[in-house]
């Protein structure tokens, strides 16, 4: 029997962040997937939002997709176009890439992890106790790991044998979607009929001086919305007839190398963990398309989840560190599934519904607008709950150019091994405070720039933080160290840091001095802040 610490089911983007972020923090981790090898069929999701790049940035491995994808204002709303170029971030853009890129890019860098492939293989039942879980596949294998992920896609084998509920809403709409040949060219963009929007698109490009130079042939990629929704599985003869009927002919079209069929379905599971069972991606969510968020989110579930399942496999954290994964997470998709919910809504080609739109695009063109829902859009104003603080406070740390004992780096460049960050940027003595934890990375750091978050701005510069191996602030120091060793046991799930007592005076004192003033965080009480050696 294949025995792992962590099995995932599906080599999709969310399946292969997740084995990344594990074989990073050095666990035994297998992918059970079902296709003989990664290439994909078509073309699907076609882009990566700012936050997602940050993320590939913490870990060191953005350029591999900025070398092929071409940087593109695509965050918006509604049909309305929302630039963040001048967002506080070094990737203030999305990045056009097809996932089949994204996953390619993705598996390489997998390759250099010892992840193990279980490939041809599709996941059947499990059962689980309390140390283990048992794994059926459809070759009659059995395997065992302490834990299973089920990154398995919108029908998710894995949520459905876990019996968690997915609640939500049944489809309003649904569109074709394929890649085919024509014989004649095409018009390339967006249409807008009374039946929907409908898109026609090259496949095959290249980014030339970033630029898109589309190369010869004819393999288009087709989005059609019907004018009723659909329930079987959809036909070049469907494709067809649906191009016919928006554009007066089907240009040719001829050997589809794909037809899909995707809907507004909106569903989220009510649980994100049974006991040894967890969920990532379109397991956990479904929505509609629009706005790009799906690859998106499932990438970000993958980051968050990661750390946390390998700090308590390998017993850093309790096990109840997990549970934080569905605290974190299912607010954001529930919020993204409302979103998109209310993008499809906006659009409709009614009268009614554009005059809605017209209104909504005249308030998003707003300032404040604009930047609260680009940031929104883009990933970039996450906030988790860790309670009333500092702007910073659960929400990502910026990618600050600093200096430090080695020289001059980047925030992000710390955070390369997904290990917590405690990042002072006091005076160069007050930092004689360091938990006492080798788990923990300690450094001075001096910054003398603003400290800026994309939706709302300037915020007061903090003198010491608290990285999470997600790139997520947990603690913010204001003049003490108050709420630190309480931040590292529920938000960073390290239980068993202590405090160097003599250091811990010092840092107190030398904060004191350089804070500015009060603080509602500052607590007076050295016998509460200074645990005994």
């Amino acid at each position: 029997m294949n025995e792992h610490q962590v099995i995932v089911i599906g080599g999709g983007p969310t399946g292969l962040m997740l084995a990344g972020e594990l074989a990073l923090a050095g666990i035994d981790v297998a992918i059970v997937e079902r296709r003989a090898n990664q290439d994909l069929g078509g073309s699907r999701a076609g882009g990566l939002h700012s936050r997602t790049i940050e993320v590939f940035d913490q870990r060191g491995i953005a350029d591999r997709f900025l070398a092929e994808g071409k940087k593109v204002q695509v965050t918006g709303f509604a049909a309305t176009k929302l630039d963040i170029g001048d967002f506080p971030t070094r990737h203030p853009y999305g990045l056009g890439l097809w996932q089949k890129h994204i996953e390619r890019i993705l598996a390489g860098w997998i390759d250099e992890w010892p992840v193990t492939f279980h490939r041809e293989r599709e996941f059947v039942g499990f059962t689980q106790d309390g140390r283990n879980v048992d794994i059926e596949l459809s070759n009659g294998e059995h395997m065992k790991a302490r834990y299973l992920v089920g990154c398995d896609g919108g029908r998710s084998a894995v949520r459905k044998a876990a019996g968690i509920a997915f609640p939500g809403w049944e489809p309003t709409m649904s569109a074709l979607l394929a890649e085919v040949e024509m014989d004649e060219e095409p018009p390339l963009g967006l249409r807008r009929t009374p039946s929907g929007t409908h898109a026609l698109g090259k496949v095959e490009y290249d980014i030339r001086d970033g630029d898109v130079v589309y190369g010869k042939g004819c393999t288009v990629g087709v989005m059609l919305t019907e004018s009723a929704i659909g329930t079987r599985e959809p036909t070049l003869r469907d494709l067809r007839d649906g191009l016919i009927a928006v554009y007066g002919t089907d240009f040719g079209a001829h050997d589809p190398s794909w037809i899909t069929r995707f809907t507004d379905t909106t569903r989220q599971a009510a649980a994100y963990r049974s006991g040894r069972v967890l969920l990532a991606g379109d397991a956990a969510h479904v929505h509609s398309p629009i706005g790009g968020q799906g690859l998106n989110m499932g990438v970000q579930d993958a980051v968050n989840l990661g750390w946390k399942l390998a700090q308590v496999i390998r017993g850093i954290s309790p096990e109840d560190l997990l549970d934080t994964y569905h605290a974190e997470r299912h607010p954001v998709a529930a919020r993204v599934l409302r979103d998109t919910m209310a993008q499809v809504a906006l659009s409709r080609t009614d009268d009614r519904t554009e005059a809605a739109r017209d209104i909504v695009s005249g308030l998003l063109g707003a300032e404040e607008s604009r930047r609260r829902f680009g940031a929104r859009m883009s990933g970039l104003d996450i906030r988790y709950d860790f309670g009333e603080g500092h702007p910073l406070l659960g929400r990502r740390m910026p990618d600050l150019d600093i200096v430090t004992d080695q020289g001059a780096t980047r925030v992000y460049a710390l955070l390369h091994d997904a290990r917590p960050v405690l990042l002072n940027f006091g005076r160069e003595d007050t930092m004689s405070f360091h938990p006492r934890t080798e788990r923990i990375r300690t450094i001075d750091a001096a910054y003398g720039g603003p400290w800026e978050l994309p939706d709302t701005g300037a915020v007061p510069s903090p003198k010491a933080v608290l990285i999470r191996p997600d790139g997520y602030v947990a603690w913010v120091g204001r003049g003490t160290h108050a709420g630190l060793l309480e931040a590292l046991a529920t938000r960073v799930g390290i239980a068993n840091a202590t405090a160097d007592q003599a250091g811990s005076h010092a840092f107190i004192r030398n904060q004191r001095s350089a804070d500015e003033g009060p603080s509602a965080d500052n607590d007076d009480s050295l016998g509460t802040c200074t645990p005994p050696p």
